[in-house]
Formats: structure tokens, C-alpha cells, sequence
């Protein structure tokens, strides 16, 4: 029964709070002349913060491999 009730509650944060930002930029602001880069924008945010931990890897990659220390096992 609680294990129930902690479920309802998980998917009730996420539907009513968590997805909140969401729904309104599906319902109000996609419908605008520039919805579509204003919804996406979560997205390009996402992209640009993976992006630079991909340059940022290949960095120390290079590094390594410079110095020698790289494990290669």
C-alpha cells in the first residue's frame, strides 16, 4: 500500500510540477512566429553543455596520451 502511494506521488511531481515548464511552452509559446527555436531550447542547452565535455575530454585525452600516462589495458 505505501509502495502504491510513494509511486502516486513520484508521477504526481512529475506531472503536475516538474513538467509544468513544459506544458506551457507546448500549449503557449510553440504556437508563437518562433516556437519552434524557443521550444527546442532546452535541447540546444543540452547540446551545448555535452559538447563542452566532449572538447573538454578529448583535452585530457590528449594529455594523457602526451605525458604517457594513458592505461592502455
Amino acid at each position: 500500500m505505501i509502495a502504491g502511494n510513494i509511486f502516486r506521488w513520484i508521477g504526481s511531481l512529475f506531472t503536475d510540477f516538474l513538467f509544468a515548464p513544459f506544458n506551457w511552452l507546448r500549449l503557449t509559446v510553440a504556437k508563437s512566429d518562433a516556437g519552434w527555436w524557443t521550444s527546442n531550447a532546452v535541447n540546444w542547452f543540452f547540446l551545448l553543455i555535452l559538447l563542452v565535455l566532449f572538447a573538454y575530454w578529448m583535452k585530457e585525452a590528449a594529455r594523457f596520451q602526451r605525458e604517457g600516462t594513458e592505461d592502455r589495458a
